[in-house]
């Protein structure tokens, strides 16, 4: 139809295996996504040391699962007829991996998360739940991380100060995804028409990606031939939209130079309500 306005659009972030989730639920709350990967998630370069840990389960107390990446990577060696241990907590921060464990056999009555009026879903919050139903005395006790390369140590550090020995194991590893030409002519336009599209931001490290995949279309966008210097674009970021799901990742938007970041719990109903927030505003550039 001439003269039609192009919706604004969602633009999720997450691995592609979420980003399709999420496009579903979306879609089903009314809100037009487009997916724009920011991280790949591989799996762990030796397999061994996660499928030894599953003979270690029944002798834990607890196993913790930093995202819905770390369920999936650590259930997929799953020793055939293995079932979840009757004395073992499962604990999540998000309702992601809430669901993940649950679809993957793990008790209802063995999970624990934080609250749903939660100010935040992580770690600090998630604490006092595993006080509540486990107790503040971990002497003796066991622990588990499963996590991807690397992540936060501050769980792990209130258990061991409460006594507990804690192990971890990495069932996959994060990555920088290449740009491909649909995802480069996304980005671009993201960028050229930031009033038609709000991002979903639920990982700081997937902006440091953004950050460095911008500056990598910049320099392929020489402004003549032999040119290679960069074009120079402060601005660029000062009239973009975003929701991110935790404090620490909107400061790292904030950093980028984000003009409008809203805080939205990582939950579809959430994110649609402040999507039609975002999607209603404006920003100008800065002068």
């Amino acid at each position: 139809m001439p003269g039609a306005v192009a919706p604004v659009r969602l633009l999720l972030t997450r691995p592609r295996a979420q980003a399709d989730d999420w496009a579903r639920r979306m879609a089903a709350l009314g809100v037009a996504t487009a997916s724009l990967p920011l991280i790949d998630i591989e799996p762990a370069g030796d397999p061994a040391p996660v499928e030894a840990v599953w003979s270690t389960l029944p002798a834990m107390d607890l196993a913790m699962f930093v995202s819905p990446n770390a369920v999936e990577h650590f259930f997929d060696h799953r020793p055939a007829g293995a079932v979840w241990p009757d004395r073992t907590w499962a604990a999540t921060v998000g309702p992601g991996s809430a669901r993940a464990l649950i679809e993957r056999g793990v008790p209802s009555g063995r999970l624990v998360q934080p609250p749903a009026g939660s100010d935040s879903l992580d770690s600090e919050h998630l604490w006092p739940e595993l006080v509540r139903v486990a107790g503040a005395d971990w002497s003796g006790r066991r622990a588990l991380l499963v996590r991807g390369d690397g992540g936060r140590e501050w769980l792990g550090d209130r258990l061991r100060d409460a006594g507990a020995e804690v192990a971890a194991v990495s069932v996959y590893r994060r990555a920088c995804p290449p740009l491909s030409a649909e995802t480069a002519a996304l980005l671009r336009e993201a960028l050229q028409a930031p009033e038609r599209h709000v991002w979903l931001f639920s990982s700081s490290e997937a902006i440091g990606h953004l950050e460095a995949l911008e500056k990598g279309t910049r320099r392929m966008r020489a402004p003549a031939a032999g040119d290679r210097r960069e074009d120079p674009s402060p601005a660029i970021w000062g009239p973009v939209r975003a929701l991110a799901t935790h404090e620490r990742i909107a400061a790292r938007a904030q950093a980028l130079g984000v003009g409008h970041v809203v805080l939205v719990r990582p939950e579809a109903e959430a994110v649609a309500a402040g999507f039609r927030m975002l999607s209603g505003s404006t920003l100008e550039s800065p002068t």
